[in-house]
């Protein structure tokens, strides 16, 4: 069973910093792309920034220059650095991993259940 367990949100004023972290756990899942997706009262949920196990990123625009994505492959964790964070960053964040299985074939992809990120003076 592969398991997604976030950490980092909470309440931050315009302009500050927060760090996500999420930690996949699982045996014998290889994961390939790790990230973050987020979550916006009355929107469907949207990518944020994804990062390959090669480091390639990729991010949305209204977070370029300001979100950094990266991951720790040895102990298979993925952070967000959020940056100079505005109100309408705020939202649920959720971790995201899709790989594979040693021994089955496919992809899949798993979910964490979400850490709050509200930036608000």
């Amino acid at each position: 069973q592969v398991q997604l367990l976030e950490s980092g949100g909470g309440l931050v004023q315009p302009g500050g910093s927060l760090r996500l972290s999420c930690v996949v756990s699982g045996s014998m899942f290889n994961t390939n792309t790790m990230g973050w997706y987020y979550q916006a009262p009355g929107r469907e949920r949207e990518l944020v920034a994804t990062i390959t196990n090669s480091g390639r990123t990729n991010y949305a625009d209204s977070v370029k220059g300001r979100f950094t994505t990266s991951r720790d492959n040895a102990k298979n964790i993925v952070f967000l650095q959020m940056n100079n964070l505005r109100p309408e960053d705020t939202a649920v964040y959720y971790c995201y991993a899709k790989g594979y299985y040693d021994d089955v074939e496919g992809s899949y992809e798993f979910w964490g259940q979400g850490t709050r990120v509200t930036v608000s003076s």
